[in-house]
C-alpha cells in the first residue's frame, strides 16, 4: 500500500504569516509551486496559503475599462483607484489571506485516505506533520504521479 512517506515532497517551501502576497507570488513562481504551509517562528504549521487564496483576494480588484481612440489611452473609471488598489494588495500580508484551519496527515496516511480527504475537504495541499513538525507535503499531483507509476 502506497502512503504518504512514499509519494510527499520531502524539502517543502514554508512562509510566515508577515510575507507580503507579492512576495508570496514571486515564491510559488519561483518555486513552481501552487500553496505552501505557514509556520510560525519556531517552524510549527499554523496555517496554508494557496493561488486561490490570492485568486480570491484579486476578484476584490477592479480594474478599470479602458479604450483606445487614436492611439490614445482613455480610462473609463478610476485610474487612481485601480493604482491604490494594486498597491494596497501588494502591500498586503499572507497573515490576512491564509487558513488557519488546516488539514493534515501522518507519514502512514494511505494514498487512499490521502485522495478522500482531497475530495471530501476540496483540499489540493496536505501537510505531512510528525511531532508538530512539517516533514513533508502531499499535493493532488503526487496522488497523479502516483496513479501513473502503478499503471506502468
Amino acid at each position: 500500500m502506497v502512503k504518504a512517506k512514499d509519494i510527499m515532497t520531502r524539502e517543502v517551501v514554508t512562509v510566515t504569516k508577515d510575507i507580503t502576497v507579492e512576495g508570496l507570488a514571486r515564491l510559488f513562481i519561483r518555486n513552481d509551486i501552487s500553496g505552501a504551509p505557514v509556520v510560525d517562528e519556531e517552524g510549527k504549521l499554523i496555517g496554508i496559503v494557496t493561488e486561490n487564496d490570492l485568486i480570491k483576494m484579486e476578484q476584490r480588484l477592479h480594474i478599470p475599462t479602458v479604450i483606445n481612440i487614436f492611439d490614445a489611452v482613455i480610462y473609463l473609471g478610476s485610474s487612481k483607484k485601480f493604482e491604490e488598489d494594486l498597491k494596497r494588495m501588494a502591500a498586503t500580508k499572507v497573515e490576512d489571506i491564509y487558513k488557519k484551519d488546516v488539514v493534515i496527515i501522518n507519514e502512514n496516511s494511505s494514498i487512499e485516505n490521502i485522495a478522500t480527504i482531497m475530495s471530501e475537504k476540496n483540499v489540493h495541499h496536505l501537510p505531512v506533520v510528525k511531532k508538530d513538525k512539517i516533514v513533508g507535503i502531499v499535493g493532488k499531483k503526487d496522488i497523479v504521479k502516483a496513479i501513473a507509476k502503478a499503471k506502468k
